[in-house]
């Protein structure tokens, strides 16, 4: 018989699995959007969405995980830039306000 490539190289493994996984997330998110939608919404429209919105999000989990099994990862994004912190300033200001002292600290 043949040889059986390693499991990181087979590709009709990962294709079923991928698979497997984009319909069960898609049932199963599809379920849950009608369950939610039912129970939330009155007007079939905003149900309908609700399943939508389920099956959306179950078929871009698949796509993640799927993406991530064939080596693609998304790409890092770079550091976001620092920003110098600049000391606080505290302005003392005094003033006469209905005959009486006061002080006020703004900041």
């Amino acid at each position: 018989m043949g040889d059986i490539p390693p499991p990181e190289y087979d590709l009709n493994a990962k294709w079923d699995a991928c698979l497997d996984l984009s319909l069960r997330r898609f049932a199963y998110s599809s379920l849950a959007g009608a369950f939610g939608g039912l129970l939330l919404f009155r007007s079939p429209v905003t149900r309908w969405a609700s399943i939508a919105f389920g099956a959306g999000i179950g078929i871009g989990s698949a796509y993640t995980e799927c993406s991530q099994k064939f080596g693609g990862s998304f790409p890092l994004l770079p550091p976001p830039p620092k920003v110098a912190q600049t000391p606080q300033v505290f302005v003392l200001m005094e003033f006469k306000a209905y005959g009486v002292w006061c002080r006020d600290v703004n900041g």
